[in-house]
C-alpha cells in the first residue's frame, strides 16, 4: 500500500473542481494562502506553523487550481481571477461567513483581492512579503517563475529564497524538487507567468488601484533580505492601506514563516486576538 503524502489532506468541491486542503486547529477561521513558488503546496508552505497556530485558531489552507495536490481542470486559463473565486467557493463549500486571510506572496495579493472583491468575508489580513503592487521584477521572481526542474534549480533556489541557506532543512530542496516534477505540475506551473514575467508581476497588481478603500486591520509582514520581493512593496502597501502595520524581521528573506517560524507564529495570533489601538479609535 503506498504511504500517504502528507501533502495531500481534504478534498472539496469548489465550483467545477476537487480542491485539497489542510483543516486544523480550533477557533475562528484562518485561511492561509501559499505562494507561487516551484513545488509549492499549501502543507510545504505552512505546515511548521500549523501547530503553533492551531490551539487558537482553525487553520484552513487550500493548494490553489494550478498548484499542490487540488485538480487541474483542462482548458482552465490561471489568473487572480479563477484564484478569487476559488477562495471564495471554498468558504462557500465549508459554510463559512467570514474568516481571516493570511497571504504568502502571491497568496498576499490574492488576500488582497478577495478583501478588495468580498469585503464582508473578510476580517483581518496578514500580508508577508505579498505581492499586489508594481515593482520591477526581481532576478530572484524571474528565477523562481522562470524555473526547470532539477535539483540544482532547486537548491540555486533555495538560496533565493533563504537570507541563511545553511539553516534550511538539508531534506529541503530534494522535496521541494520531488513536488516539482509530481504529473502535471511543471505544464501547469510554466503556463502561469511566462515570459516576459513583468507581465506576471502586472497581473498580481491588478487591484493596486483599489488599495486605498481596503479599510481591513492588517499586519504586513516582511523579510529585510527578502530577494524575491523587494522590501519596497510592502511599505508601499503600508502606506496605501489605512488600518496597517508593518513588521520587517532583519537578517530573513523570503520564507518568514520558515526562518522565523515562532516569531512569525506569535505576531499573527496576536494580531488576529487583540485589537490595536488604531482599530479602538
Amino acid at each position: 500500500m503506498m504511504e500517504k503524502r502528507p501533502e495531500i489532506a481534504n478534498s472539496i468541491m469548489t465550483g467545477g473542481f476537487q480542491t485539497n486542503y489542510h483543516d486544523v486547529g480550533e477557533g475562528f477561521p484562518l485561511v492561509m494562502l501559499h505562494g507561487s513558488g516551484p513545488g509549492v503546496s499549501a502543507w510545504a508552505n505552512w505546515n511548521k506553523v500549523f501547530p503553533l497556530l492551531a490551539p487558537n485558531h482553525r487553520i484552513l489552507a487550500p493548494d490553489m487550481v494550478g498548484f499542490g495536490y487540488t485538480d487541474r481542470p483542462e482548458g482552465i486559463h490561471y489568473g487572480m481571477d479563477v484564484w478569487v473565486k476559488q477562495t471564495i467557493d471554498f468558504l462557500d463549500a465549508l459554510e463559512i461567513e467570514q474568516a481571516d486571510l493570511v497571504g504568502n506572496s502571491f497568496g498576499g495579493a490574492l488576500a488582497l483581492a478577495v478583501a478588495i472583491t468580498n469585503p464582508k468575508r473578510v476580517r483581518k489580513l496578514v500580508l508577508m512579503g505579498s505581492m499586489g503592487v508594481t515593482f520591477p521584477i526581481t532576478y530572484g521572481l524571474d528565477r523562481v517563475w522562470g524555473y526547470q526542474p532539477s535539483l540544482e534549480n532547486m537548491q540555486e533556489l533555495i538560496g533565493i529564497f533563504a537570507y541563511n541557506q545553511a539553516m534550511m532543512p538539508k531534506e529541503l530542496a530534494g522535496a521541494r524538487y520531488e513536488g516539482s516534477i509530481q504529473p502535471g505540475f511543471q505544464e501547469s506551473f510554466s503556463s502561469m507567468f511566462p515570459e516576459p514575467r513583468q507581465k506576471g508581476v502586472e497581473a498580481m497588481a491588478k487591484y493596486e488601484i483599489y488599495l486605498r478603500e481596503v479599510r481591513h486591520q492588517t499586519l504586513i509582514v516582511h523579510g529585510r533580505e527578502d530577494r524575491v520581493i523587494p522590501l519596497e512593496t510592502s511599505m508601499k502597501l503600508a502606506q496605501c492601506l489605512e488600518n496597517s502595520q508593518l513588521h520587517v524581521f532583519g537578517k530573513c528573506g523570503h520564507w518568514t514563516q520558515i526562518e522565523r517560524t515562532e516569531e512569525f507564529a506569535a505576531l499573527v495570533h496576536n494580531f488576529l486576538t487583540i485589537d490595536p489601538l488604531y482599530a479602538r479609535q
